[in-house]
């Protein structure tokens, strides 16, 4: 589950414009202004507007992008916001055509009451701002609202693999940690000896198990990823064979038994490229029910790594695996070049897509360092949030710039 952790603002936020009089429609056509959340548009019900010198938003559509629950009271008239912060709750109410809220029990004047325009309740968005944490900034020229979500914990997973050895440091930074130290080789063979996806030789007196203690101790789970992709039709073969899989499945839970990891990270790549793409969803479906099973026997967790549903690989059911795995990480990336930053509308497009396949609490956003730029990372993150996913991941160490670190701290309280 999401860890929420909302920093409180304490200043008010005012947007102005020219004033008039009041006339919500008319003035919503005549001041039409864009929100940008996190750096990527959120969608209303309502066009938001300057009304009367300030920035009016629907409140329950900016609220659930905040991850802040709303009721509303038709006897009253009034609606209340509510967000709880480790033991400590916010709460904010709001009466329909009255400048006075209540903020945690204390009476606070509202720059412009509380509106309905279109059936959407309309309320002063700097004040939403002030007191639920967001960052907000107008710019004229644009007409665009720009809202920084607050800087909130959430769960994090790092991926360790390749030349990942120089940061080793940031390993307590994660809640869990997937070391890629093993494959599934091109003969549908596990194996921790192949040419990439390995298990490290030691450096000095830094071995791959003290690596795996200091994890264990620290706090962050340690994970075996077992890789391969189906580009030499490896993994159709462990489909396909019955006793080739019994056999992968027992050695990647022996394995991470013994080399007392926590649980097993899979990331089995391009099925669903080409051929029979129901079958390779049901092979998968009934290779993941096995290696759950006895996973879990083990006391194992299970990370299953996805191609996104808007992807060119369609052998994987998100519905299925949501039920047998623990989580899901949708890798949405790669959709161009990879050098260059993910659209945000592909990954948008591919959390909306999981989330009508499994629960947001099996939902981990994957972020590839390799492809975002210092000021591009936090968007992803702000739509992991704004979606209120599990979490996400970040592939990988040994690639992560300290200023991109640095940027993702300011969204997220890692561990």
């Amino acid at each position: 589950m999401k860890i929420v952790n909302k920093a409180l603002l304490s200043s008010a936020i005012f947007l102005s414009t020219a004033v008039g009089s009041f006339s919500p429609l008319a003035q919503a056509e005549a001041g039409k202004v864009s929100i940008m959340l996190d750096g990527y548009p959120l969608p209303f019900p309502v066009q938001p507007a300057m009304m009367n010198g300030t920035t009016m938003v629907p409140f329950r559509a900016i609220s659930e992008a905040l991850g802040i629950t709303v009721k509303w009271d038709q006897a009253s008239q009034s609606i209340t916001a509510t967000k709880t912060q480790d033991s400590a709750t916010k709460q904010v109410v709001l009466k329909m055509g009255s400048r006075n809220a209540t903020v945690d029990g204390q009476t606070v004047q509202l720059t412009a009451a509380p509106q309905t325009v279109r059936g959407s309740t309309m309320i002063p968005l700097g004040f939403f701002g002030q007191q639920f944490g967001a960052t907000v900034n107008w710019n004229q020229a644009t007409r665009t609202v720009s809202i920084t979500s607050p800087r909130e914990a959430m769960y994090t997973v790092g991926f360790y693999a390749l030349s990942s050895f120089d940061q080793r440091s940031k390993i307590p930074n994660f809640n869990a940690v997937a070391f890629g130290w093993s494959r599934i080789d091109t003969n549908g063979q596990f194996t921790t000896t192949g040419k990439e996806y390995k298990w490290p030789q030691a450096a000095g007196t830094v071995t791959p198990e003290s690596i795996l203690q200091d994890a264990d101790s620290q706090g962050t789970s340690p994970y075996l990823m077992v890789y391969s992709v189906d580009g030499n039709h490896e993994l159709t073969k462990v489909l396909d064979n019955a006793q080739l899989q019994e056999q992968t499945i027992s050695q990647i839970v022996s394995t991470a038994t013994d080399k007392q990891f926590k649980g097993i990270t899979l990331d089995l790549e391009g099925l669903g490229w080409s051929g029979d793409k129901a079958k390779a969803r049901s092979g998968y479906n009934a290779f993941i029910q096995k290696l759950s099973t006895k996973a879990h026997q083990a006391g194992l967790k299970l990370t299953v790594v996805l191609h996104p549903l808007n992807s060119s690989y369609s052998g994987y059911d998100y519905k299925t695996l949501g039920n047998l795995a623990d989580d899901l990480i949708i890798m949405a990336y790669d959709y161009g070049q990879k050098a260059a930053p993910e659209p945000l509308d592909k990954v948008d497009e591919a959390i909306k897509l999981a989330l009508k396949e499994t629960s947001r609490d099996k939902l981990i956003l994957g972020i590839s360092m390799g492809s975002e730029k210092d000021s591009t990372v936090n968007a992803k993150v702000g739509l992991a949030k704004r979606y209120d996913l599990k979490g996400i991941a970040i592939w990988r160490l040994g690639i992560i710039g300290e200023t991109a670190w640095a940027k993702m701290n300011e969204a997220i309280e890692f561990k």
